[in-house]
C-alpha cells in the first residue's frame, strides 16, 4: 500500500511574489479588495502580512496594519475552503497578534463577520459597536479628478481616529480621487466589484452629505461599496438619501486598552483592512 502524502505547512510572510495568490484568495470569498489593495498593504506594513502555504500553495493570510504604538488592525482574514478546519486562521492570528505585543501596540481592533467572531473572542476580542456595508448601483456619468487643497486633513483624521494614520492617508491619496474643503475630507478608489468610498471624514453632517454627493454625481463607477458606523446616525442618513442599502453587517471588536475616537466625525471608513 502506498504511503499517503503529507501536506507540508509554513507560516512565514507574505512577499510580492505571493500577491497573485492572496488575491485569488479575497476574491473567492467574494470581498471586493484589488490586487493593488494588497500591494499596498504588502508595502505599508511589510512585516504584519502574514500567511501559510500548504501544498505549495498559499492557502491563508491574516494582515496587521499598525498606527504607532497606539492602535493595531488586524484585516485579510482568508482561508481556501479546502484548508478550513485545520486552525490555520488562529495560527495567523496569534502570529499577528504576537508581533503586535512585541511591539508594544496599546490597542487592537477588527472588524469581525458572525462566522469570525468565536475566533476573535478566544483570543481575547471583545465587541465593541456594530459596522455596516452599504452599496448603491450608480449611473455612468464622466467624473473629474480635482486637485486636493491645503488642509488640516491629518489632525481632522487624528481627531475622529483616534490614533495617526498619515502615512497610510498619503499612500491612499495615491489610489484615487480626494475631495477636501478645511472641515473634511472624502477618499475614494477603485475596487474589484465596485467603486469603494472612504475614509470620509468631516466637522459636521452638512460637509460629509456635500462632499459625498458632489463624488457620487461624477462619478463614472458601475457602484460603490461605503462602509460605516450605525452609531453615526448622520451617516446612516446621508446613505439612505443618495439611495445606498444596506448589505451586510460586522462586528468591530477590540483587545487591549479602550480607545475611542469621534463616530459623530466619522461617516466613511477607510476599509474592513484599515479601520
Amino acid at each position: 500500500m502506498s504511503a499517503m502524502p503529507v501536506s507540508v505547512e509554513q507560516l512565514r510572510l507574505l512577499t510580492s511574489a505571493d500577491l497573485t495568490a492572496a488575491f485569488e484568495l479575497s476574491t473567492a470569498a467574494g470581498w471586493n479588495q484589488t490586487i493593488e489593495d494588497w500591494a499596498m498593504l504588502l508595502e505599508f506594513a511589510p512585516e504584519g502580512c502574514f500567511g501559510i502555504e500548504a501544498d505549495g500553495h498559499l492557502v491563508s493570510t491574516t494582515t496587521l496594519v499598525c498606527y504607532g504604538k497606539r492602535l493595531a488592525w488586524i484585516g485579510m482574514v482568508l482561508t481556501n475552503p479546502e484548508y478550513r478546519g485545520r486552525g490555520f486562521a488562529h495560527r495567523l492570528l496569534t502570529a499577528a497578534l504576537d508581533r503586535a505585543d512585541s511591539m508594544g501596540v496599546e490597542t487592537i481592533k477588527l472588524d469581525a463577520t458572525d462566522q469570525g467572531r468565536p475566533i476573535y473572542e478566544s483570543l481575547g476580542f471583545r465587541p465593541e459597536q456594530a459596522i455596516e456595508r452599504w452599496s448603491q448601483v450608480s449611473s455612468s456619468i464622466s467624473p473629474r479628478k480635482p486637485n486636493p487643497s491645503e488642509s488640516h486633513r491629518n489632525e481632522l483624521d487624528l481627531e475622529a481616529f483616534g490614533a495617526d494614520r498619515s502615512a497610510l492617508l498619503e499612500m491612499l491619496s495615491k489610489r484615487g480621487t480626494i475631495y477636501e474643503n478645511p472641515d473634511g475630507f472624502l477618499f475614494s478608489r477603485a475596487g474589484r466589484a465596485t467603486g469603494y468610498l472612504g475614509p470620509c471624514v468631516a466637522s459636521d453632517p452638512a460637509t460629509a452629505r456635500s462632499l459625498i454627493t458632489e463624488w457620487i454625481n461624477e462619478s463614472a463607477e458601475g457602484g460603490w461599496s461605503w462602509d460605516l458606523l450605525p452609531a453615526n446616525k448622520n451617516a446612516v442618513a446621508i446613505a439612505s438619501e443618495l439611495g445606498f442599502v444596506r448589505q451586510r453587517c460586522l462586528t468591530r471588536m477590540t483587545r487591549g486598552h479602550l480607545l475611542h475616537g469621534r463616530n459623530d466625525m466619522v461617516f466613511a471608513i477607510a476599509g474592513f483592512e484599515l479601520g
